[in-house]
């Protein structure tokens, strides 16, 4: 399963409309740790299909939700729910610790 892109024309449709939780992976493809998340990304996809949708937002290709959610390092991780930030994570987390920040917001 590929992960879906995101971009900014698309990213209040997609992520703040949406009607379930929404994991944006802010990320950029000169990233080391964002290329090591992205596979773990692509499994947990998988695992909470139906229940969190998780989408990838390239940074350097669309800058403006990036500045407009605060964002300064990557990857930062975002849960949004109804349009609004429900948590944020910075940095390449391992597979458990993701899954236990996704359940603890489900």
């Amino acid at each position: 399963m590929s992960l879906q892109a995101v971009t900014d024309s698309n990213f209040e449709q997609d992520v703040l409309k949406h009607d379930t939780l929404v994991l944006v992976d802010f990320w950029a493809e000169w990233c080391g740790p964002c290329r090591a998340v992205a596979p773990v990304l692509e499994e947990l996809a998988s695992e909470y299909q139906g229940r969190v949708r998780i989408v990838k937002l390239n940074i350097d290709e669309n800058p403006d939700a990036p500045v407009q959610h605060g964002v300064r390092s990557i990857p930062t991780l975002m849960l949004f729910k109804d349009g609004q930030v429900l948590e944020t994570q910075v940095g390449a987390l391992p597979k458990l610790a993701l899954s236990d920040w996704l359940n603890r917001s489900l």
